[in-house]
Parts: C-alpha cells; structure tokens; sequence
C-alpha cells in the first residue's frame, strides 16, 4: 500500500500539542507571564494554561459557577436558555484550552478558554469564554487574558483572527470586545424579514479581530 500523502492540519496538530508544547510553540509568552499583579490592592496572582482533560473537577465546576455568576441572565433571556449540564459539557471538550487565574489560597478569580478551530471553513481561535469576579474587572485583567488569545492566534499556522459569541443584549462586553478592537463577523447572522412585515433579530452576534 502506498504511504499516505495527506497534508497534516495545522488545527488538528495544534490542538494534539501538550500543554508544554503549546506554550512554548502557540503561545509564546514573554518572561514572568504567569504571574499577574492586580493594580490596586498590589495582589499577586497566579496564571496557568491547562487543556479541559487537565483541569479538576473542581475548578470546572468553579468556572461554571463564575460563568453562572456573571452570565447566566444574558443565556436565560435568549433562545439558548440557561443549560448548566450541556455547558459543562462543551467546557470538557478535548480540544478546549483554559488560561486561569488564581489567587493565592488557589481560588479562580478569572479565566479564558479557548480552542483553534474552523469556523465556515476559516481557521480561527474561537473565544469561548472569558469571565472575572467583580473585583478584577476594571483592572486590565481582561485586556490581558484577551492578549493571550490574539498571541495565540499569531503563532498557530493558518489562523489570521480571534473569533466570539456575545450576547446582543450584553452591552458591556460588546463595548469591551469593540474597545479591544473586535468589530461584527461577516459570518454573524442577519436580521430576518418575516411576514406581515414582522423581523426576527437574532439575541447574538459573532466578532473577530484580525491578527495579521
């Protein structure tokens, strides 16, 4: 039988890479990346990038708990609904990546996850979440995590954006993703025109940000 000829996918190879791997080829952090040091109280926090299968049981359930925190009304008010079992579900996928923020007793404070995909065929790193605890908003912490996602973007073969989903009635988080440079997807659905004049809008829509 001949050898196999098939081209290797870059997406595919990236997300079998270890943590180590990631770092080192993906990622690219500069020195001292994973601390962090909140700019008002002077705390110290520690930064980590897991895949799903490395994370505890634990600290998923911590970081479901933090998306019900500071989301879950924005699910409930639209057609998705709130569905904590199927969240928790996607949040374990194998290719899902996590970038977590601890303090020092080890408590989450803030995360981001992430996976290179394909989205209509493009080769992006999707933004599944990024959530923090009242007292790290404002701080910059966002701005930051949101960095490791666009590095990440950079030094993965074929990606040219950071890709999410958000919520049309999340204002803040619009503005935050807009201010960071974000604009609408031209993939993020349309408006529709029912009949007798009637228009189904959607309660999200899709950004990006190119990174090339």
């Amino acid at each position: 039988m001949a050898p196999s000829t098939r081209t290797p996918d870059p997406i595919e190879e990236t997300n079998l890479k270890s943590d180590e791997q990631f770092i080192d080829e993906n990622l690219r952090p500069s020195d001292g990346w994973a601390t962090w040091t909140h700019p008002r109280s002077q705390e110290s926090y520690s930064i980590r990038l897991l895949q799903a299968a490395q994370m505890s049981a634990q600290d998923l359930k911590l970081c479901l708990s933090l998306i019900e925190e500071t989301s879950r009304s924005h699910y409930e008010a639209s057609s998705r609904g709130w569905k904590p079992r199927a969240k928790l579900a996607e949040m374990k996928s194998p290719e899902m990546r996590y970038v977590v923020v601890k303090d020092s007793q080890g408590e989450i404070r803030g995360f981001t996850s992430l996976m290179p995909t394909y989205e209509e065929g493009q080769p992006v790193v999707y933004c599944y979440e990024i959530h923090l605890k009242d007292e790290m908003r404002g701080t910059g912490l966002g701005a930051h995590l949101m960095g490791f996602q666009e590095m990440v973007a950079k030094h993965t073969p074929a990606i040219e954006k950071v890709m999410l989903t958000c919520f049309t009635k999340n204002i803040v988080a619009m503005r935050f993703y807009q201010k960071l440079g974000f604009e609408v997807d031209p993939i993020s659905p349309e408006p529709k025109r029912l009949r007798f004049g009637k228009t189904s809008v959607p309660d999200y829509i899709i950004m990006s940000k190119k990174v090339v």
